[in-house]
């Protein structure tokens, strides 16, 4: 019998993302906050387009409108672009209700 090895994290970046504009707070360990706009989100992660001074592994919390405040992990950088991976997974009915949200403002 062979095992196919399965990449999650290759399935998380296959993840359909949606695009938005949408500007909120997000909080820094530190106990700062800072203004981000994200412009793609999925269930599993989204990306910024603000100039951060961030690390890859460093966290922030961002609020988010039905899905609340959710901690992010940065994945990637690229020419003020950042990518975040959630902590935990929006559940299926909250992001949608999150996706309409975005698309009344």
């Amino acid at each position: 019998m062979t095992s196919v090895s399965h990449d999650t994290s290759q399935d998380l970046r296959r993840a359909t993302r949606f695009p938005v504009d949408y500007r909120t707070v997000a909080e820094l360990p530190c106990g700062d906050e800072i203004r981000v706009r994200i412009a793609n989100i999925s269930a599993h992660g989204m990306m910024l387009t603000d100039a951060i001074e961030m690390t890859k592994g460093d966290r922030l919390v961002v609020r988010l409108p039905v899905a609340g405040r959710i901690e992010a992990f940065l994945v990637w950088s690229h020419q003020g672009r950042h990518g975040f991976e959630f902590e935990r997974v929006i559940r299926e009915p909250d992001f949608v209700a999150m996706l309409d949200k975005f698309n009344k403002l």
